[in-house]
């Protein structure tokens, strides 16, 4: 059953101020290439950016532009780690295959960044670290173990106390925290905007406004069907993580059904003064913490701090989000003083929870063999935007008949969440929850 979800923009500070992307045209008739992409965002582009640096033929589908869903909606913070899972709890769940992913997490900041300079990508990066303090004394606890697991695989990290964390983010508001040198921000529309030119001049082809409506493989082919036309191809990458039957519902039931999209909201205040701004995050590096209702905040290219929030009924836009991120941005950073927003938007983030009896909890990436050289990943869990860069090309690799012992793919048979349409309605009263578990101090 196909959908119509609106395609036009949402109005982003990424939108305005990332510059178009190329002109791309709708599928019409029948193709063919070695390897089809479904979804241009970040994990399919770069699929489609590595295959070309192989000299692969590929065709990338985008039921809209790319960049329209999660790439280019996020806060844009490049956070080369899992959302409540440290390397011990990927090794404990799938063993080698676990330690080969948490090395290409490990690596996923710095290889986003070099991609970003290799190709001269006017993506607004910064490569400043990100840290990430604990909201309460009894989490310090926390940030002591991560540092320790990464340290171990060799992740540059390093323990804040409380001083340093005060002194690194201009607010006595947390007990500590870690940073992760290797992390950093970026404008993730431009980004997605980026990649996509950079995917066409090695010579991919990209469609937009082109949904895949179904795929199918027989006779060693893959067939991607679109409204005005189709693709075969030897191989296929399902690359639309939370947007998974957005406009398709039966283009991958099983996929779509395991991952729930859940709304977040994303902020961006008017132009802050420099005085100000220099006592804010000084050394401008990515920032969100150890609250359950995260706390996050970056600065963009133009001194507005970019934020965001969560709401049980999120109204008209989010409007009714304004004062209580205003409050918290003061309460955080006295020194700000009473901010507005220029911009207010939202989009969805791809959850997979694996207890639903303990929603507190994130869930793991899921990465999948959909058949003959077929493969797909959802669940970002809200850290993709490295993650997604690198598995791109650990995706081209297995399209390629890479052995699947050598990649950082740890493969799973899908596990559709039951009453997934009733769990996505009612997540966001997970909210008051979340706040009981965040004021608990352990």
């Amino acid at each position: 059953m196909t959908t119509s979800p609106s395609v036009t923009w949402p109005p982003s500070l990424w939108a305005a101020t990332a510059r178009p992307g190329p002109e791309l045209a709708a599928l019409a008739g029948e193709i063919s290439a070695d390897v089809v992409v479904i979804g241009a965002g970040f994990t399919g582009l770069s699929t489609a950016i590595h295959l070309r640096e192989a000299g692969v033929e590929v065709v990338v589908l985008e039921a809209a532009e790319p960049g329209w869903g999660a790439s280019g909606r996020n806060n844009g913070q490049v956070i080369p780690t899992l959302a409540g899972h440290d390397p011990s709890a990927m090794v404990k769940r799938h063993g080698e295959a676990g330690e080969r992913f948490n090395a290409v997490l490990r690596d996923s900041a710095q290889y986003l960044f070099d991609l970003v300079r290799k190709y001269d990508i006017p993506a607004e990066a910064e490569q400043a670290g990100w840290v990430q303090p604990v909201h309460s004394p009894g989490r310090f606890k926390l940030a002591e173990k991560r540092v320790k697991e990464w340290s171990a695989i060799g992740a540059p990290v390093e323990l804040l106390d409380r001083e340093a964390t005060a002194g690194m983010l201009g607010s006595d508001a947390w007990f500590g925290g870690f940073w992760n040198r290797t992390g950093g921000h970026i404008n993730p529309l431009a980004l997605t905007r980026g990649l996509a030119e950079v995917a066409l001049r090695l010579g991919a082809v990209i469609h937009a406004r082109s949904p895949a409506t179904s795929m199918t493989h027989a006779n060693g082919r893959w067939t991607v069907k679109t409204p005005k036309g189709a693709v075969t191809a030897r191989a296929l990458v399902l690359a639309t993580n939370a947007y998974t039957g957005e406009f398709e519902r039966d283009l991958a039931p099983e996929i779509a059904s395991e991952v729930i999209p859940v709304l977040s909201w994303q902020m961006a205040t008017t132009p802050i003064s420099d005085n100000v701004a220099r006592t804010i995050i000084p050394d401008r590096q990515a920032m969100s913490d150890t609250h359950r209702e995260l706390y996050f905040a970056r600065w963009d290219a133009r001194s507005r701090l970019v934020t965001g929030g969560a709401a049980i009924f999120p109204g008209e836009g989010g409007a009714n989000l304004r004062p209580q991120v205003a409050a918290r941005l003061k309460r955080l950073w006295p020194q700000i003083g009473d901010v507005t927003f220029d911009y207010v938007w939202s989009g969805y983030v791809g959850m997979t929870p694996d207890k639903l009896t303990r929603p507190q909890v994130p869930g793991f990436p899921r990465i999948h063999r959909l058949g003959p050289d077929g493969f797909a990943w959802v669940g970002c869990n809200g850290r993709a935007v490295a993650l997604s860069i690198s598995l791109g090309r650990e995706l081209a690799r297995a399209t390629q008949g890479a052995p699947i012992e050598t990649l950082g793919l740890p493969l799973s048979e899908p596990k559709p969440q039951p009453f997934r349409d009733v769990v996505r309605r009612i997540a966001p009263f997970a909210l008051p929850l979340y706040r009981r578990l965040d004021a608990a101090e352990i």
